[in-house]
């Protein structure tokens, strides 16, 4: 039997919510606006969220309080895999711990540990929850069945910068990252846990030179890894991006470069759930969608569009491509398995994508800070009908909107046919030029100035810069004020903005 359509939880400035997932009705959970996070535990049987000085969690669906923990000025929350250990991160204060791991079923702290940088402050469990991995300094200690007084083992690199886990079950892998120095280039090694030391331990190795960073991208299984490098600067000038590129590994030590047909940054990787394939979009705008085999080869092409994202449905069945930030909001939905588009939809001013569990409906919102006017959320079906939509009022904030994990659902055939749906209560942006009115009877439309555009630019990079300064205080340990963290998440968006006035 399904399950019934999940719920959406919420934080704003009106307090922590559980809606319906057609929005009809909410349970509201607490009125402060002081919430920094929310998390739902990964089978949705358990509901987080902070105020000012507590922790709350409450069992799902009946409400029932679990925990409520006296932790003041937390930033960030999130479940183990099986619901069972809670991690909270608290902003650091000189050598005071701030990082609390707590058991779920009585709030007993099973550990607490000083963790400055809020860029890596979550433990890394397996998925059975057999070993947890945490990085300190230039290693990775591994703790066992969640008893965190002694690490069972470590992992000793030098100069390790940061490790990912993979998910998946045994034997467990682990990726680190050794950042290139003096001419020397960077690399990643992938072991096999327990079997940390030794020189040949490692079971896979891939070195790059262009890397300034390095975001990890696991398959479900844990088998594969794409590996998305980064420069801050294109030394060809080509890009404001930097130079990029994407490497693949296989645990038993096969890699690969994805090559690519068209120049400009990558804005986004995903792995299908199904393991077998992987999706990138890529190139200049309009970017490029295209879909590739475990042997980096190129299957199929989604043409070219104004697009930046790409999510898959929790079937794998279904992929939405979308174009957000300083773009228009188009969102494309594609049958996978026929490589067929089934709809194409606008969700403007959208600042957040997620897939419900059910594979057939996905939630779409405007959140501030990004956007502080029109903050509503969306749910719609994947045909491209509105299904339920309810707004924020104007002197109010919609911060975050999350999904219920879990639940039971079958994937469905997909159909091309739209489901009846609902009108937005929002106007269309509109798409043409603005006018003053006395201007309004010319029928010729001027383009920008281009002392406007190079101001904008200017702007923008001096944007940038100051987020380069922040990342490198972060490096050091420094610790942030909440403002400067929220302009550290905007980044990407400022260079994909800036993008889109160079073209």
């Amino acid at each position: 039997m399904a399950s019934p359509m999940p719920l959406i939880g919420v934080r704003g400035s009106t307090g922590v919510s559980l809606y319906e997932g057609d929005l009809s009705s909410s349970d509201c959970r607490d009125s402060s606006n002081s919430c920094r996070c929310i998390a739902f535990s990964k089978d949705g049987k358990l509901f987080a969220w902070n105020t000012q000085e507590k922790v709350y969690v409450v069992s799902l669906p009946s409400l029932e309080k679990r925990l409520e923990v006296d932790l003041p000025r937390t930033q960030a929350m999130a479940f183990s895999p099986k619901g069972t250990v809670l991690a909270l991160w608290q902003l650091y204060t000189a050598q005071k711990e701030n990082l609390h791991l707590l058991d779920t079923k009585d709030g007993r702290t099973l550990a607490s540990f000083v963790h400055k940088k809020q860029s890596d402050w979550q433990p890394q469990w397996s998925e059975d929850e057999e070993i947890c991995a945490r990085g300190v300094n230039n290693e990775v200690l591994v703790f066992e069945n969640n008893a965190f007084e002694k690490p069972s083992t470590k992992l000793h690199l030098q100069k390790m910068s940061e490790f990912s886990l993979a998910p998946g079950g045994k034997p467990y892998h682990m990726a680190c990252l050794v950042p290139g120095s003096k001419g020397q280039p960077s690399f990643v090694r992938v072991f096999c846990h327990p079997h940390f030391d030794g020189p040949n331990a490692g079971v896979a190795n891939k070195s790059f030179y262009k890397a300034d960073r390095v975001d990890f991208f696991w398959n479900k299984k844990g088998k594969g890894l794409l590996l998305l490098t980064s420069t801050d600067v294109d030394k060809t000038g080509a890009s404001y991006y930097g130079d990029q590129g994407l490497h693949f590994l296989r645990t038993t030590g096969d890699t690969a470069i994805v090559k690519r047909n068209k120049e400009g940054p990558i804005y986004s990787v995903a792995w299908s759930p199904q393991c077998d394939h992987f999706c990138v979009v890529y190139g200049f705008m309009p970017a490029k969608a295209a879909l590739f085999n475990l042997n980096c080869d190129l299957i199929f092409e989604m043409g070219t569009g104004p697009r930046n994202s790409v999510y898959y449905d929790p079937h794998g069945s279904l992929l939405i491509l979308a174009g957000f930030g300083n773009l228009r909001g188009n969102v494309e939905v594609w049958d996978v398995k026929a490589q067929k588009l089934v709809s194409k939809s606008q969700a403007s001013d959208s600042t957040l994508l997620e897939w419900s569990p059910d594979g057939e409906h996905y939630l779409t919102a405007t959140t501030a800070p990004r956007l502080r006017v029109a903050n509503g959320m969306k749910v719609w079906h994947y045909t491209g009908s509105l299904q339920h939509e309810y707004m924020w009022p104007a002197n109010e904030e919609l911060w975050d909107a999350q999904w219920q994990p879990g639940g039971s659902f079958e994937a469905k055939p997909i159909t091309y046919v739209p489901v009846a749906g609902i009108q937005s209560s929002q106007p269309q942006a509109s798409k043409q030029v603005y006018r003053p009115p006395g201007a309004r009877k010319e029928e010729k439309q001027e383009k920008p100035p281009e002392v406007n555009r190079e101001r904008k630019m200017k702007n923008i990079k001096k944007k940038l810069q100051q987020i380069t300064i922040l990342k490198e205080q972060l490096q050091k340990g420094v610790t942030l004020e909440a403002n400067q963290l929220e302009k550290l998440k905007k980044e990407q968006e400022l260079l994909q903005e800036l993008q889109s006035l160079k073209v």
